[in-house]
């Protein structure tokens, strides 16, 4: 059985025992958590669309660890103007594994 959430403006396809990493929950390490928005329920042939979310589904997940995701480098340069600046960019994520889909 799988699912599609939406959780910090993306969609992600989940089944149970996945880890991901996902935009940052203000919630400690070891807690759950559910997700309330999903999209679609799906095993096999059998699959539950909703408008724009199912009523009565849930994803339940426990988090794993608070995190970092890599460095991003981001330069800025004028050119014959003698000026260059370059900065770094480290997005805060939390690693959550999913520990059940009730449709």
């Amino acid at each position: 059985m799988y699912a599609i959430i939406v959780t910090g403006g993306k969609q992600y396809r989940v089944a149970k025992g996945d880890t991901l990493l996902v935009e940052k929950l203000e919630v400690e390490e070891g807690a759950n958590i559910d997700f309330e928005n999903v999209l679609m329920v799906g095993e096999g042939e059998s699959v539950q669309i909703g408008t724009p979310y199912l009523a009565g589904s849930k994803v339940t997940a426990t988090v794993k660890a608070q995190t970092r995701g890599e460095k991003v480098r981001i330069m800025k340069f004028r050119r014959r103007k003698h000026h260059q600046k370059c900065t770094g960019h480290r997005q805060y994520l939390t690693e959550i594994e999913i520990t059940g889909i009730s449709a």
